[in-house]
């Protein structure tokens, strides 16, 4: 396969989202920063929190039918749709352009703990040798959902899964961007993925005891579509993405700071070119306040602020590629962006540090 260009592209976006399925939901909600947040059904969710921001009424057999999916969990769910919505062109067919040679780069954090856990419990609470259904266990690995995004989707290419917390989307970004240098593949579908379900509430519940009131969790899936400079128009170029990890706590300014200022220096923007930030912080770090930290590292403070956790709930693995796409769904929007810079960062409680700066068109 020949290399098109060393510079990578997002073509398009698309997502399922506490707004709905599809970009247009997606779209107005960010545009009128509408918070997702509901009261959950003490019935169905058994959960030590009394709201959440879920995709409303996303039910699996409804949105993919039922051939396949019986089995499905959630976030595979999400995340098939999410595809799906991405390759589906304005005409309703595939998208011209992204053939069955396409690559596609997943970010989870652990996958799904709710198949992690039912599965774990039947094998010890059913009736030996272990009665646990066997259609079950794929659902238990880390790349259940990519696998079957590519295989209801006829992708062919390198098929990956990443998980680094709230980093997630970056580092499937950042991979998507070396599969496209290496000629691995001539297009990519990168994103992430992350589900609401009453094991992952109570897990949060226990290893987040700092929280704050208000931060609900939420889940969703977005989706980029990455290609090499040229090919189509696209939505905004990929100038660099920083990675980086802290141990202690007191370690996070200075790693978060490295980050910001790496991608500013790498990429030879000056930060008055910065025209939206958007920020995927853990809230369980709210006492560090990495916003502040961001915008002292930058100097100044862009137009536009885009508190992804406060609109779309607390998305953990996905909550950066909901801050790319809500960056991207602004901009289409507003003139003054085009030609201007957009700063995403992701900080997550277990040490992962994350920014990309991609420049708008």
């Amino acid at each position: 396969m020949t290399l098109l260009s060393h510079r990578s592209v997002i073509s398009r976006f698309a997502a399922v989202s506490p707004y709905g399925i599809g970009a247009a939901a997606f779209d107005a909600g960010m545009r009128e920063r509408r918070s997702c947040a509901a009261p959950l059904d003490p019935d169905r969710w058994a959960v030590p929190f009394e709201q959440a921001c879920l995709v409303p009424g996303f039910d699996i057999q409804t949105v993919l039918g039922a051939k396949g999916t019986r089995s499905m969990d959630r976030i595979t769910g999400l995340a098939v749709a999410a595809t799906a919505e991405l390759l589906r062109g304005d005409d309703g067919e595939r998208l011209d352009g992204v053939g069955t040679d396409a690559a596609l780069v997943l970010g989870v954090n652990i996958g799904s703990a709710q198949s992690i856990m039912d599965f774990t419990r039947d094998s010890l609470v059913k009736e030996l040798p272990y009665l646990v259904n066997p259609a079950h266990f794929p659902n238990t690995v880390m790349n259940c959902a990519a696998a079957q995004c590519g295989i209801r989707s006829r992708l062919r290419g390198p098929n990956v899964t990443v998980s680094g917390g709230r980093s997630s989307a970056l580092l499937a970004l950042n991979y998507a961007r070396r599969l496209l240098r290496a000629g691995r593949a001539g297009s990519v579908l990168c994103g992430a993925a992350e589900e609401f379900s009453v094991t992952r509430a109570w897990l949060e519940h226990h290893a987040a005891p700092n929280r704050p009131a208000t931060a609900s969790l939420g889940e969703g899936c977005a989706m980029l579509l990455v290609e090499p400079a040229g090919r189509r128009s696209g939505l905004a170029e990929v100038l660099a993405i920083r990675l980086g990890v802290f141990g202690a706590r007191p370690e996070l300014p200075g790693v978060l700071a490295g980050c910001v200022r790496g991608v500013l220096t790498e990429s030879g923007t000056a930060p008055a070119e910065v025209w939206a930030m958007a920020a995927a912080h853990d809230p369980e770090l709210a006492a560090a306040d990495p916003d502040r930290i961001v915008l002292e590292s930058l100097g100044c403070r862009p137009p536009v602020q885009l508190p992804v956790t406060d609109l779309v709930g607390d998305t953990q693995a996905a909550s950066g590629a909901f801050g790319l796409a809500g960056v991207l769904a602004l901009a289409a929007h507003e003139p003054a962006a085009a030609g201007r810079t957009a700063l995403v960062s992701t900080v997550d409680r277990d040490g992962t540090v994350g920014c990309v700066l991609v420049r708008l068109a």
